[in-house]
């Protein structure tokens, strides 16, 4: 017998819509079972059904996020039609604006967590508050980061160049992030109803319109790069404003799709309230967003470490970084577009108290990312010279052709190595999505600090600075870090404490 499908505003039906509630008794009973009694499904569920669930969610977010990396890559392409420089800079500016970005993703967050429970529990005006009060702290934050990033931008790239890439590369980059900062709060607002949305289980809308963010990108990129027509050759920093033009079309679409109330969410401007704060919600984005945002600064800063060490091996060597960094990409979108569905079906399903449902989407999200993870694994592998090539334009110069002889010469053997990282990383994000979902952040946190600061800057140190193997070494402490990541996340989660956390 199938679960039969029930109208409501949620947009997005799942198989958990049409369950009854659980109840605490139902929830303390879960956390007695064995593992092997968790396995079995509850009555009137198939497996079919889960998967069904689990790509609602992830297809649309994954198709959104694989475009989004695409489009990175299409822009270090046509960035890359200036030179090799050209890429350098963009790719000095990548860490600080994640470093930055991270603030709004930790709020993101805490906003998917609990709108998530709101939406099993069926609670549409508490929805709504949240998705409010979210923008508005979106919207505060973002003017403070803002006013940061314009007047530290030149500090920061230069600080990432490690005193070894030329200042001609920096002034680029410079220039681009200021670019980015001055417009700041135009990408946070939308990544806050991107992920209201998520975590309402409607992943399609933000698809839409951040597919046609992407597209009006790519065009303005063409025009504003090499100044085609009346537009001017920008060069760099004409691929900075191409995004921010494109991120100002998809803000005007999100608005209009919360404003219209189809997916469980209705914005209501109301210069009266706009600025009220209700202490239960704030406290609960807080509970959630706070762990999250140690978590992402520390992440990123252990990064912005990292890439300082590989910037240190010289303009080459960073190209060539950067080029396999933007490839892997690519592959990060597999994890977490399944790490949001996971997120987002058990948020809701603890919100709905079935934790016997959490179970089963969490085991779903993982084996269905798995097997992407080992198709994309396959494809790196097989294809990496054709990858690396994409990036690479045909050279003018005997220097030039040296450059790109040394960049496919290193960049296959990167390719390998993102090749091994896909099923380990895929596990990381898919798990960590659980635990983000049921408001865990707190040791995820810890966790990260202890891999991506300790584990991933102190290899690299050792690997690059001390046995001199470059590149591979610094690819090689990725590898470790992500494995032992994994490991301890898996740890986390089989200790079920992620299925008692009060927001």
């Amino acid at each position: 017998m199938q679960p039969e499908k029930t109208s409501n505003k949620g947009g997005l039906q799942t198989t958990l819509d049409v369950l009854p509630f659980g109840s605490e008794e139902d929830m303390r009973a879960n956390l007695k079972l064995s593992r092997k009694e968790r396995k079995v499904l509850p009555q009137n569920v198939t497996s079919r059904n889960l998967y069904r669930d689990v790509v609602k969610i992830a297809g649309p977010a994954l198709a959104e996020m694989l475009l989004s990396s695409l489009v990175r890559m299409v822009d270090q392409m046509m960035v890359g039609t200036i030179g090799l420089d050209a890429i350098a800079a963009v790719g000095l500016v990548l860490q600080p604006s994640f470093l930055m970005m991270s603030v709004i993703m930790a709020l993101n967050t805490g906003t998917t967590a609990i709108i998530a429970r709101a939406r099993g529990a069926g609670e549409n005006d508490k929805a709504d508050a949240i998705l409010r009060q979210s923008l508005v702290l979106c919207g505060l934050i973002s003017v403070i980061v803002m006013i940061f990033g314009t007047f530290f931008a030149g500090a920061m790239v230069t600080f990432m160049a490690a005193g070894e890439i030329s200042q001609s590369i920096i002034d680029q980059g410079t220039i681009y992030l200021q670019i980015q900062t001055v417009s700041f709060i135009i990408p946070s607002l939308s990544m806050t109803i991107t992920a209201a949305l998520r975590g309402t289980g409607n992943s399609k809308p933000a698809m839409i319109y951040n597919i046609v963010a992407n597209l009006v990108n790519i065009v303005f990129n063409y025009l504003l790069i090499n100044g085609i027509w009346i537009f001017p050759r920008w060069g760099v920093a004409g691929a900075s404003a191409a995004t921010v033009i494109g991120q100002t079309v998809g803000l005007a679409m999100a608005f209009s799709y919360v404003a219209k109330g189809k997916y469980f969410l209705r914005l209501k401007i109301n210069l009266k309230n706009m600025f009220v704060f209700e202490n239960n919600t704030i406290r609960g984005i807080c509970n959630v967003g706070i762990p999250a945002m140690v978590e992402q600064l520390v992440m990123r800063v252990g990064v912005v470490i990292f890439t300082r060490t590989v910037a240190g091996l010289g303009d080459v060597s960073y190209a060539t970084f950067n080029i396999t960094l933007s490839i892997q990409s690519l592959s990060l979108m597999n994890g977490q577009a399944f790490g949001t569905s996971a997120t987002s079906l058990v948020g809701q399903s603890i919100g709905k108290r079935r934790l016997d449902m959490a179970d089963h989407y969490a085991s779903s999200c993982r084996r269905v990312a798995q097997l992407i993870s080992i198709f994309l694994a396959a494809l790196f592998a097989i294809f990496a010279k054709e990858w690396l090539s994409l990036f690479l334009t045909n050279p003018l110069t005997p220097e030039a052709a040296a450059a790109n002889a040394e960049v496919l010469k290193t960049g296959v053997t990167l390719m390998y190595m993102v090749a091994v990282i896909q099923p380990i990383q895929c596990s990381q994000f898919c798990v960590g999505g659980v635990l983000r979902g049921a408001g865990d952040t707190r040791v995820t946190a810890l966790i990260i600090l202890f891999t991506t600061v300790g584990l991933r800057t102190t290899f690299a140190w050792l690997m690059v600075d001390v046995l001199h193997w470059g590149l591979i070494g610094a690819w090689g402490a990725m590898i470790i870090d992500q494995a032992i990541r994994t490991l301890l996340f898996f740890a986390r989660y089989n200790q079920g404490k992620w299925k008692t956390i009060k927001l």
